[in-house]
């Protein structure tokens, strides 16, 4: 079984893994893409981490997002 990821948004590298952490307390499984995509050159804080969910989440994990706004 595949699931499709949808990109919830783009946050900085804090805030994404915090709002992970957020999401999977309420159940909503997500993941960080880019986060570790230019560690090595040092400029890994200026770029913009995805947050994925499922499709089927997002309406739910983007409720989360404006109630924390």
């Amino acid at each position: 079984m595949s699931v499709a990821l949808v990109e919830l948004g783009r946050f900085n590298r804090n805030e994404a893994h915090i709002l992970i952490g957020r999401l999977e307390s309420d159940g909503i499984p997500a993941v960080a893409f880019d986060g570790e995509s230019s560690i090595g050159d040092g400029s890994y804080l200026f770029i913009a981490v995805r947050v994925m969910v499922a499709a089927d989440d997002l309406a739910a994990a983007q409720a989360i997002v404006a109630a924390a706004a």
